[in-house]
């Protein structure tokens, strides 16, 4: 990217939030922090009125705004590739406000773009996840928590157990929520337990701002997770697997806990991050006769165990 087009860039970054630190426009650009003071400099020079000074951070004036930015080709492919993906991992009020935003992205196009999304829009699909939201009578469950989220207000919601299927009714001081494993996942503070709980969205059956704020401080939504997972004593998994049997496990890899991946020739090493060894085990025994564990013992001894289960019931049948 060269210099001129990296500071029309910078202008629209800043645009983007109330404060930008350098080091954030430093990592986006992959440049040094001179180079950043540089071009804030030549930006303020040229008229543009920048607020900030370095070491804290940037913001533009209030009420100054530049015309909408054109968008490159290769943005426009990304947004509408984006839009197909959110459209079939969120529930339906969510994904009726990305088309909408798409409308008005798509209508700041050049002629040329919006031909180029025309031609390559039946080319683009994204296979829904098992347990999609769109079919959730809550259509717009995740925009009501993250307005409460925003608001800091608590939520009473009814919600179903998935281990002893028991319904029971929550007041909710909403954290974050998040997407793992085809799910979304509400985090909050539940004041039935006085203690942080994990809500699956796809259980929730009724949800209700209660028009009453929250002064609690929570952490945020990454510095909780960090903690679970430190809490959380993960085994190291690794196995060789067969080049000719990995590729039919791409997507169902990723939800065992896959963190590295490598080409070693006839076989592909998976490393994976696990809470269980018993589980992964289960994974293992479909591919079984053309895999290898590496490590660690303890799943070895489950394959085992299970092949020898497997055996005595054939015997006995």
């Amino acid at each position: 990217m060269n210099r001129i087009d990296r500071l029309s860039a910078i202008i629209t970054q800043l645009q983007s939030k109330r404060l930008i630190t350098a080091n954030e426009i430093a990592s986006r650009f992959n440049i040094s922090l001179r180079t950043v003071y540089r071009d804030i400099r030549a930006l303020v020079e040229a008229g543009i009125p920048i607020i900030g000074e370095a070491g804290f951070g940037y913001s533009i004036t209030e009420g100054y705004r530049l015309p909408p930015v054109m968008f490159t080709k290769e943005e426009a492919m990304a947004l509408l590739m984006a839009e197909k993906i959110v459209q079939s991992v969120t529930d339906q009020h969510n994904s009726d406000q990305i088309r909408s935003a798409m409308y008005k992205i798509k209508a700041v196009l050049r002629t040329t773009e919006k031909d180029i999304l025309k031609e390559i829009d039946d080319n683009i699909a994204v296979k829904p996840p098992r347990n999609s939201l769109i079919d959730n009578n809550l259509s717009n469950l995740l925009q009501r928590i993250l307005t409460s989220i925003a608001e800091q207000k608590i939520i009473n919601i009814e919600y179903t157990t998935l281990a002893k299927e028991e319904s029971s009714v929550r007041n909710v001081e909403p954290v974050g929520i998040y997407y793992a494993n085809e799910q979304w996942y509400l985090i909050g503070y539940c004041q039935l337990r006085s203690a942080y709980r994990t809500f699956r969205a796809d259980r929730i059956f009724s949800i209700n701002q209660i028009d009453k704020s929250f002064d609690r401080r929570h952490p945020s939504l990454k510095i909780y997770l960090n903690k679970i997972e430190k809490k959380e004593k993960l085994v190291k998994v690794v196995l060789h697997i067969d080049k000719s049997v990995a590729i039919y496990f791409k997507e169902e890899k990723y939800n065992q806990g896959l963190v590295l991946e490598q080409d070693l020739g006839e076989v592909i090493e998976m490393t994976f991050m696990v809470s269980s060894t018993f589980g992964i085990a289960r994974w293992f025994m479909k591919m079984a006769d053309h895999a290898v564990i590496i490590e660690p013992p303890t799943l070895i001894n489950h394959v085992l165990e299970m092949a020898h289960k497997l055996l005595l019931r054939q015997n006995k049948s």
